[in-house]
């Protein structure tokens, strides 16, 4: 059970936060062993705080402020104690306070991390146990800051790329369907008092436009039902996969992902490996937080390579995923020992990239939203005012 507390430090300073204990009479003797008077102490909706959401930017905020802390010398708890009371999310505050309850119980850090995988994810708990074994934490925090830094700002370019003609296409999409069922009647019917025969776009668009307000009363449970069944295949595994393989193929968007996908796994593998986090284990941590169930199988079988006594390289050629440079590279990595140092240099060149590509990307799909919406608008449009001028021919 988690208890809110406020007590007061031997120097009289005012503290609060959560300890975990089997009752109430056991949260305070536990308070009174680490010197506190306690004020006040209550049990915590703890339940409701540990559902909720962690924003990856209050780890990454997190990590920083924790590696300058035990890089200054500042005790581990006591380090939690601070970060505890500068934390502004409820539900990051929670964690925190859990990790600092749990550490004082005697778990290990990565253990206590562990339980919390709605903040810490297992390449982070993966890391932070490489640097307790190791005795180089504050390193690996340092590392942890630099490697969350650098995947927030790719997630925020990808984001970037992808929002605009997100935003733009549902705007459009939402100004064609009005145009279509409201204001397209109102023409009909003054169509409908010329007594001549309508062109044959303006006939189309009129149809179209009879169909929607007839039938999307009883198409909207179709279409939800639709989505709700794409959405649960998309959950299975299967589903995942095959939609991977999709995205991965796209045009435009396809070669973005790609290089999002191969700037993380060099990114996160290099950053492991020299944290000092066994190869195999690596590679497994890795597969499980690629975020693509094709990348997924091309590093499962690496690591069956590795432990069949083959090389790494191999079984990523034969993916057909990563370009011809990023294998030779790694291929040079493992023959020199270097391995770490080279998967870091593939990642920051794919960084970089991955920025040309969200610059070049944004650039071409502005003319291309605005050729689209011109079509659509300028067909609507048209089919609306043929029949004025062939109303001026008859007058005439």
């Amino acid at each position: 059970m988690q208890f809110a507390y406020k007590a007061k430090e031997a120097g009289g300073k005012l503290r609060e936060g959560q300890v975990e204990a089997p009752d109430q009479k056991a949260a305070m003797a536990r308070l009174r062993e680490q010197k506190l008077s306690v004020i006040e102490i209550k049990q915590s909706a703890a339940k409701k705080l540990k559902k909720g959401k962690v924003d990856s930017k209050d780890v990454v905020m997190f990590s920083r402020q924790l590696s300058t802390l035990v890089s200054a010398g500042v005790p581990i708890v006591q380090g939690l104690n601070i970060l505890e009371a500068q934390a502004e999310s409820p539900a990051f505050k929670f964690v925190v306070g859990a990790l600092r309850t749990d550490i004082e119980a005697g778990l290990s850090i990565a253990d206590a991390m562990g339980k919390h995988p709605q903040a810490f994810t297992e390449l982070y708990v993966a890391m932070i146990k490489a640097g307790e074994v190791g005795g180089i934490l504050d390193t690996i925090l340092e590392r942890l800051s630099g490697f969350l830094e650098s995947a927030e700002q790719l997630r925020a370019k990808v984001k970037s790329a992808l929002m605009y003609p997100t935003v733009v296409f549902s705007a459009a999409g939402v100004i064609t369907i009005f145009l279509i069922v409201f204001v397209i009647p109102i023409f009909k019917d003054i169509f409908g008092s010329f007594g001549a025969e309508l062109p044959m776009l303006t006939r189309v668009i009129i149809g179209i436009s009879d169909f929607l307000r007839a039938k999307l009363l009883y198409m909207l449970p179709f279409i939800g039902g639709g989505v709700w069944l794409f959405k649960k295949w998309m959950k299975t595994a299967k589903g995942q996969e095959k939609m991977d393989e999709i995205t991965l193929k796209l045009p435009v968007f396809g070669i973005l992902l790609k290089k999002v996908a191969i700037a993380k796994f060099t990114r996160t593998l290099g950053t492991l490996i020299k944290s000092g986090v066994p190869i195999l284990q690596g590679l497994e941590t890795v597969a499980k937080t690629s975020g693509n169930k094709v990348i997924e199988r091309a590093i499962n079988s690496s690591r069956d390579s590795i432990k069949e006594g083959g090389r790494i390289s191999d079984p990523l050629k034969k993916a057909n995923i990563f370009p011809p440079m990023v294998i030779q590279m790694i291929s040079v990595g493992e023959e020199t020992g270097g391995l770490d140092n080279m998967l870091n240099k593939i990642a920051d060149f794919y960084d970089q990239e991955v920025d040309t590509a969200v610059k070049g990307l944004t650039s071409m799909i502005e003319p291309i939203i605005i050729i689209v919406l011109g079509f659509v608008v300028g067909t609507i449009v048209i089919a609306m005012f043929m029949p004025m001028f062939a109303l001026g021919d008859m007058v005439g």
